[in-house]
């Protein structure tokens, strides 16, 4: 994969500097270092950083269409392009390169816009039509792949990352408060939200259409589980698990495909150890190189897995590279994590992550395997399991229930339906934490009034269902595959993929019934009986462990003088979006010798706010 960048003036106003498109472009260049190049015609520039992993003689982008009339650039992945590229050929188009993205031109040419609809990968990619003078911007089904734009005086300006658009000077940099509630609120932000006010980030299954001076945004997928109501055929429990097993090792097999090494990461949990074991018999005379991170504190041993990640590799025959990590490596590594995520973080583990693809990058692999996407899918999070003790419990009476049910209603469709937190009683605590001035206009950022899923795909359905909707929403493509893998991969030059995230699986895992994902209250249950033929039991036993590091309170408790500095009295006041008494108070708790918090079960309020003004700090954004 790559990155791109671009800027095209509808306006017609002849506003495209190349010199400004090179500036875009090259703020991305860890996304792409091992090539680049320029397009500048007209009202439109576009910039691309390569990353070589498949034809890498002759991957160079842009692609054209046979007559130039059409020019691409992507960042992605197209696995099923063999297959289209065939289908193709047989249509008479003719193909200068084995790069997979190349196939993307010609179905445009073939089938229009629509063609999106056929792939089966990641991607983020822009098509600038020259007869129809329209443009394309597209982002995947699950948002694996970033796209950020901006639309300002009749111009669109468009990157992989935001730190490409603000190298623009049309665009302004203000803080966006709303995503600073969304952080507070729910797992992470969500698109198209970003913590800069005015730029935007794609949503996932997204596209949008710049025609003249009309500028759209469709959606061309959406997680569409079926009605609870809805009569569905259950098949036995071998069909299911047979049907899944041969789609995970096409889908392994698709993500396998390079023309360099390829490795995984290895969590010592069910997901990351069944697309090893995959990948083993995919390939079983062939030794992958694996990467795990382990905490040697005894502060931290309850979140040390490395005996687990041990027995995996050894049982699929990896070279395998460890990290030991403490509170010191997060306070070397924060203010990067914040600078690639582009973003403050609710947790502090995508310092963890920057390390591992810092290891993947040093030892010569530009691809790694990764188990995001199982949880969302199968049930992996405790509360798929207290929906079924919750249903049919009684409410109990009280103004703070009635008032926390409302709030579930205008959120969810759902007044008994719970997600993460009581959101009402909650904000009690981020309204303290807020400075008197978010607090005056505590109306205008509230995130709970422009919270942007379509509640549709919620009605009707069963509790699993509308749960594992809302975690692909508000968890899953913003933050565990946007902030906490594509970012922190790339800051690194290294390419991620999901093998839980592709399209054919997802679309047959719709149809499995809930009792059959959650079966006598085991999560994953029925992936579970597919990992039985790869795993041993001290794996697939094992009950979902959280991947946490050493968060806020360690980092004080260990008297680390920027961060000191970071949340300091003085500090909190001057920037002017918290409380500093309330700070003050949080911090006197937190810094307490014995003082733990249950991560990540109890929000690190400390760790959004230190990121948060880390990324004032970072970015020179503006105080309130």
């Amino acid at each position: 994969m790559c990155g791109i960048t671009g800027v095209l003036d509808f306006g017609k106003r002849n506003r495209i500097e190349r010199e400004e498109v090179k500036k875009m472009t090259d703020a991305i260049h860890h996304r792409g270092p091992d090539d680049f190049a320029y397009l500048i015609e007209d009202n439109i520039g576009l910039g691309f950083r390569r990353l070589s992993i498949i034809d890498l003689a002759h991957g160079q982008q842009p692609f054209y269409s046979e007559d130039g009339s059409v020019v691409l650039i992507c960042n992605g992945e197209i696995y099923n392009y063999k297959e289209l590229r065939q289908e193709l050929i047989a249509k008479g188009f003719r193909f200068k390169t084995e790069c997979d993205v190349e196939v993307l031109v010609h179905l445009y040419v073939a089938y229009g816009i629509d063609f999106i609809n056929r792939l089966n990968g990641q991607f983020a990619f822009c098509i600038y039509d020259k007869k129809q003078d329209t443009l394309y911007l597209a982002r995947d089904q699950f948002g694996i792949c970033p796209m950020f734009y901006k639309v300002v005086d009749q111009m669109l300006i468009f990157g992989s990352e935001i730190k490409a658009l603000l190298q623009n000077r049309h665009v302004r940099k203000e803080v966006n408060p709303t995503a600073l509630d969304q952080l507070f609120s729910f797992p992470g932000i969500v698109s198209p939200v970003t913590f800069f006010k005015d730029i935007n980030s794609l949503k996932a299954g997204h596209y949008i259409k710049v025609k003249g001076t009309d500028v759209q945004v469709k959606e061309y997928w959406d997680l569409d589980y079926p009605l609870e109501s809805a009569h569905q055929e259950e098949k036995d429990e071998d069909y299911y698990v047979d049907k899944l097993e041969d789609l995970l090792l096409k889908s392994v097999k698709y993500r396998l495909n390079a023309d360099v090494p390829v490795g995984f990461y290895l969590s010592g949990g069910l997901d990351s150890s069944l697309v090893a074991s995959m990948m083993k018999k995919l390939n079983p005379d062939k030794s992958y190189k694996s990467f795990s991170i382990g905490y040697p504190r005894a502060e931290d041993s309850e979140h040390d897995e490395r005996i687990f990640q041990r027995l995996v590799a050894n049982k699929v025959g990896s070279i395998h590279k460890e990290i030991e990590f403490d509170w010191s490596e997060v306070a070397t590594r924060l203010k990067d994590a914040v600078y690639y995520s582009e973003a403050a973080l609710k947790e502090s583990y995508n310092t963890c992550s920057l390390a591992l693809s810092e290891n993947v990058r040093n030892s010569d692999i530009k691809v790694v395997l990764s188990g995001e996407g199982s949880d969302e899918l199968f049930g992996g999070y405790v509360g798929y399991r207290f929906d079924v003790q919750r249903r049919g419990f009684e409410r109990q009476g009280g103004l703070e229930e009635m008032l926390e049910s409302q709030l579930r209603e205008k959120l969810w469709g759902d007044p008994d339906f719970f997600y993460e937190t009581n959101h009402y009683e909650f904000r009690n605590t981020t309204k303290a934490v807020y400075s008197n001035k978010i607090n005056d206009n505590f109306d205008t950022i509230d995130c709970l009034e422009t919270l942007p899923i379509n509640k549709s795909r919620l009605d009707g359905r069963h509790p699993f269902h509308k749960r594992s909707y809302l975690d692909l929403k508000l968890r899953l493509s913003d933050h565990l595959i946007s902030d906490h893998a594509d970012r922190v991969n790339y800051a690194n030059s290294v390419e991620g993929r999901y093998p839980f995230l592709d399209i054919e699986l997802v679309d047959f895992v719709k149809t499995i019934p809930p009792a059959v994902k959650l079966k006598h209250m085991t999560e994953k249950y029925i992936l579970k009986q597919v990992a039985k033929r790869y795993l041993p039991d001290s794996i697939n036993k094992r009950q979902k462990f959280s991947w946490v590091a050493p968060g806020s309170a360690q980092l004080l408790q260990n008297n680390v003088e920027w961060i000191n500095d970071m949340l300091s009295y003085s500090q909190i006041k001057r920037q002017g979006y918290f409380n500093p008494d309330t700070i003050e108070r949080i911090k006197r708790i937190y810094s307490a010798p014995d003082f733990r918090l249950n991560l990540p079960y109890d929000t690190d309020l400390l760790i959004i706010v230190l990121t948060f003004n880390t990324f004032l700090e970072v970015f020179d954004m503006p105080s309130i």
